[in-house]
């Protein structure tokens, strides 16, 4: 009987590329040290202005950008799983395969959760799952945030010094640098920044305050559509308000619940405003502050750190697009539930 042989393992090509690499990166930025490019919440304008009908002047900002290639991922991706599938091949294989995977899961979620309302609220929830998720990550993208328009700095705005690498016509190829040991305080000519031509989507107020619209707007409409005009009775409670009045037995607590019911809408309607702002600043505040993060780390560790950021970045954004999601999920689902719970409250309260 033989016996199996210990097999030798093998320092194979892709290490020595890891290795290789890190001396490099090493040695580029004993020669170079990286930049910290300027940090603010506003996105920047990368063209225009435009005058637009009815709208005046208007500009192409950076994250305008990243939301046309997040919807051209998306679309990709569509048009990956309309091939597979058109293809009547029992099992999908590839992209097309995983995103039936994903979508399998994410509808087995809704359907554990909603019930019979799932097929309804499960087009919401996945779609903005897939946006935040692909937004989330699109910004991890090698020059994003770091390609762009040099301005001059302005102001208490840091800035850098330039160098030309080559000219087309009449547009200067430049990047700004900073050598070891060179003071940005006392660098001669004129400083720069850079404005990116792509910037990460959920960065952007704009972008997380209007899905937060999205999800709270649409959960009053399946509301709406479900339990019909009666779902409104949970901000504007005024039955009891309204039937106090020919009652001639009311007791001296039970005048109390009318204003009690009125004074409960009121918070449901306070509660249904708080969600835009605790959607909008949860999905923003945590984006845009890994990116600062990972602007930091490049800058003061700019050599294996990063790379565990980024890996850090991955789950949070994978994280906070599914937060997004299952509170729009729950939320609707309550929202169908609500009316058929009143319903067997006051039946009960009949007999």
């Amino acid at each position: 009987m033989e016996t199996a042989q210990p097999t030798r393992r093998r320092f194979g090509f892709h290490r020595w590329l890891i290795v290789a690499l890190i001396v490099v990166s090493v040695f580029a930025v004993r020669a170079y040290a990286p930049i910290r490019p300027h940090v603010q919440v506003a996105p920047e304008a990368v063209l225009g202005p435009f005058n637009v009908p009815l709208l005046g002047q208007m500009y192409l900002t950076n994250t305008m950008i990243s939301l046309l290639i997040v919807d051209l991922i998306l679309l990709v991706l569509a048009l990956a799983v309309r091939r597979g599938v058109k293809k009547g091949t029992p099992v999908l294989t590839g992209i097309a395969g995983l995103i039936e995977t994903v979508i399998e899961a994410l509808y087995n979620l809704a359907e554990s959760t909603a019930g019979t309302s799932a097929r309804r609220i499960f087009p919401w929830m996945a779609t903005i799952i897939l946006v935040v998720l692909v937004a989330n990550w699109s910004k991890l993208l090698p020059g994003v945030e770091s390609i762009g328009w040099l301005h001059e700095a302005q102001g208490k705005v840091e800035g850098y010094p330039a160098r030309e690498l080559f000219r087309v016509g009449d547009i200067s190829v430049s990047t700004i640098e900073l050598s070891v040991g060179q003071s940005v305080g006392h660098s001669e000519g004129t400083l720069y920044t850079v404005a990116p031509w792509v910037r990460g989507l959920p960065t952007d107020l704009n972008f997380t305050v209007a899905l937060a619209l999205i999800s709270v707007v649409m959960t009053q409409v399946i509301g709406l559509t479900t339990a019909g005009p009666g779902y409104l009775a949970k901000f504007f409670n005024f039955g009891r308000f309204a039937r106090m009045w020919t009652r001639k037995d009311l007791g001296p607590f039970e005048a109390i619940f009318p204003f009690l019911d009125i004074f409960v809408g009121m918070l449901e309607l306070v509660a249904e405003l708080a969600k835009i702002i605790s959607f909008s600043f949860r999905l923003f505040g945590n984006l845009f502050a890994g990116a600062v993060l990972m602007v930091i780390v490049g800058t003061l560790v700019p050599v294996f750190l990063p790379s565990g950021v980024l890996l850090f970045e991955l789950f949070v954004g994978l994280i906070q697009a599914l937060v997004f999601g299952m509170l729009t999920l729950v939320f609707m689902t309550m929202a169908t539930q609500l009316h058929g719970g009143s319903q067997e409250q006051e039946h009960g309260g009949a007999h």
